[in-house]
């Protein structure tokens, strides 16, 4: 039976209300309601919760459940003071949803929903959920030793790389780098292990350029960091012929902000504990975690074109990164596209870009043409379908000079 939730007399103890914008909505919802507390529940509509909380009734009450779909979203702000208002009282919050976007999802479980419960309700879940919420969480021990989420034993290498406009090209250095930094090592050595993060959340297409799928492990991964051990995150790897292990961007279009700078502090820290080396391509937008990679990078590839788009970004991100004396001396400029060695007036350009930036660009990537293109469309690296392409050959150069590198630091520190 539905009410209200001060229908009830002095008497009965109202343990909890289902909160909906409509009082005909969610009908499996309230049938599981009343299998698992008889009358002894409440029902309101978004509005009235957030007066009800601070009535006398709500004192007995033990948990909400929040039942929304994607109408629902236009009233985000609103559920998420609901929401917020609840755990201020002491008041569990199960979160049943249908058909809501990842992103507003995301955000309701960050105002403190305990438990998410997709609608049409599996059978026995909102049971189930009741049951978590109702178990009283356990004492911790201060005294205790903390349990950290288990990690390899190795210190690789973090390797960035950034578009700093759009189209230079940042991905698909990253995925043609990462392959060849894979195939680097001579014959009788054991090759590195290289993995590959694509933190472009909305846009990266590291996964479509090695015809990878995206699933919804990706999401889960990075919406709860706290509770990532090598298992979990082994989990959300994918393999690309047995060389490159790669994080793709998550399946659906996410904020940029759905991960801080601890959650990206995590997951570098843990990619860099089981591989030898960690390329990540970032988006070309400067978000809150921006510092947080940069400072941890290695090396950092800030990859531009001659053109006049990439010098004022150029000039701006160098301006954002002092203001904030963040380590601008970092970055490693990258020319995509560079003039042929025999156009003068090319060269001349370039020498000009540089000057008048004060910057030093350190690689020169020719460029592939068409076949590139078709390379990236076909998901695999150049180093498969056009091992001869001038830009391949550069960048295979590049890597394996990298690669070296790594290998003497890894000496150096031995001896």
């Amino acid at each position: 039976m539905t009410t209200t939730a001060t229908a009830h007399s002095e008497e009965d103890n109202i343990v909890a209300c289902t909160i909906r914008r409509e009082p005909d909505g969610f009908e499996l919802l309230i049938e599981d309601m009343e299998t698992a507390l008889g009358d002894s529940w409440g029902d309101l509509g978004f509005a009235e919760a957030l007066m009800f909380f601070n009535q006398p009734d709500a004192r007995s009450l033990e948990f909400i459940a929040v039942a929304m779909d994607e109408q629902d979203e236009d009233n985000i702000v609103m559920l998420g003071e609901v929401i917020s208002q609840a755990r201020d009282h002491g008041i569990k919050v199960i979160l049943i949803a249908e058909d809501v976007s990842p992103s507003a999802l995301h955000q309701l479980l960050r105002k403190g929903a305990d438990e998410f419960v997709p609608y049409p309700l599996p059978e026995g879940e909102l049971a189930a959920a009741i049951e978590r919420v109702k178990t009283p969480e356990p004492v911790v021990d201060d005294t205790a030793p903390v349990r950290k989420a288990k990690r390899g034993t190795k210190e690789g290498a973090l390797i960035v790389c950034h578009g700093l406009a759009g189209g230079t090209g940042s991905t698909t250095f990253a995925v043609n780098f990462a392959w060849e930094l894979a195939n680097s090592a001579k014959k009788d050595q054991p090759p590195p292990t290289v993995c590959v993060l694509d933190l472009d959340l909305q846009f990266g297409a590291v996964g479509t350029y090695l015809d990878l799928p995206r699933r919804e492990a990706i999401y889960e991964l990075l919406s709860d960091t706290e509770a990532m051990d090598d298992d979990v995150f082994k989990q959300a790897l994918l393999d690309y012929e047995g060389k490159l292990q790669v994080l793709t961007s998550p399946s659906e279009m996410l904020p940029l902000d759905l991960i801080n700078s601890e959650d990206v502090m995590r997951l570098i820290e843990m990619a860099s504990s089981h591989f030898d080396f960690v390329v990540v391509d970032m988006p070309s937008t400067l978000v809150q975690w921006s510092e947080t990679i940069l400072t941890a990078a290695h090396v950092y590839f800030a990859l531009i074109e001659l053109d006049m788009r990439s010098a004022q970004n150029t000039q701006r991100l160098k301006r954002a990164l002092q203001a904030e004396d963040l380590p601008v001396e970092k970055l490693r400029y990258v020319l995509n596209r560079a003039p042929k060695s025999l156009d003068l007036n090319g060269k001349s350009r370039v020498k000009r870009l540089a000057e008048s930036l004060d910057i030093t660009i350190e690689v020169m990537l020719p460029d592939g043409g068409r076949t590139v293109v078709q390379s990236c469309d076909h998901g695999q690296p150049l180093g498969l379908s056009a091992a001869k392409n001038p830009l391949r050959k550069e960048i295979q150069k590049l890597a394996k000079s990298v690669y070296e590198l790594g290998e003497q630091s890894a000496e150096a520190t031995a001896a």
